[in-house]
């Protein structure tokens, strides 16, 4: 079975946590997969990762618990194939707006007859042709999932979702914030009601439907509200607040005393 379909099967009553890995590095990739996250989206979208970088990074994870998903920076079937004979087997496609843009992403990422994905030998996804009957087997292994990120394609999430072959949706609530003129704003209540029906729509569905966002707060808002999966941040705006606390920390009036404690010290 797909591993992120896996996942979600077995989570139960509690929604994976994931992160976004907008880094592009493998050890960060690496490090946060330890963490504990559940999944990780490795970016291609808003973040300047190549192929090879993707391959590396799935690398990097594949000594972790994380599952990887990876988002594309875009619906193009050219580098659906290239990321799949990588080694994906999860993929996000962004601003999906209708079925038939569903459809067309499901198709890239299929053999023939069922899609339209080309045949490569030795890939890293067929462990370099030595995994038996990968051809045969490839279809059922590949998940995906669509970002409705428009107030017109939640709009139209009954007809997304049924697409066959779209395992999950994903609505984001950045883009979404600026298509309902809340630009920035992604706990707005306008947006956080769009999101919360939207996945009331969903679990009427039966389709699993996830979301991102930056606190552990706003998550349990998502997680209230019937997401199935959700993220948290990313590898890079989790190093930030980290950073930025302590800097904080360092500056505030009781930071001399700190350092009178901490200069007698030899060593860290």
């Amino acid at each position: 079975m797909n591993s992120f379909r896996h996942l979600l099967k077995a989570s139960g009553a509690h929604p994976p946590v994931g992160t976004w890995i907008s880094s592009a590095s493998p050890v960060v990739a690496e490090a946060v997969g330890h963490a504990g996250f559940d999944w990780g989206v490795l970016d291609m979208e808003h973040s300047p990762l190549d192929t090879l970088d993707v391959v590396h990074l799935l690398q990097a994870l594949a000594g972790t618990k994380m599952v990887p998903v990876l988002r594309l920076p875009w619906n193009d079937p050219v580098t659906v194939k290239r990321v799949l004979d990588a080694g994906a087997t999860t993929l996000m496609f962004p601003f999906i707006e209708t079925a038939e843009e569903a459809a067309r992403a499901v198709a890239a990422t299929r053999y023939p007859p069922e899609g339209t994905r080309g045949l490569a030998g030795a890939t890293r996804a067929s462990r370099y042709g030595t995994q038996p009957n990968y051809f045969a087997q490839a279809n059922r292994q590949i998940g995906v999932i669509v970002q409705l990120e428009t107030v017109a394609a939640v709009r139209r999430l009954e007809q997304i979702a049924a697409v066959d072959g779209v395992d999950a949706l994903f609505v984001g609530p950045g883009d979404l914030s600026a298509s309902l003129g809340h630009i920035g704003q992604f706990t707005h209540p306008a947006v956080m009601d769009q999101l919360a029906k939207a996945a009331q729509r969903c679990r009427a569905l039966g389709k699993p439907v996830g979301t991102i966002g930056d606190s552990p707060e706003v998550a349990a808002q998502y997680r209230a509200a019937g997401f199935d999966f959700i993220a948290i941040g990313s590898d890079l705006s989790l190093l930030m607040r980290a950073a930025r606390s302590v800097i904080g920390a360092l500056r505030t009036p009781d930071s001399e005393h700190v350092h009178s404690i901490s200069s007698g010290t030899q060593g860290y």
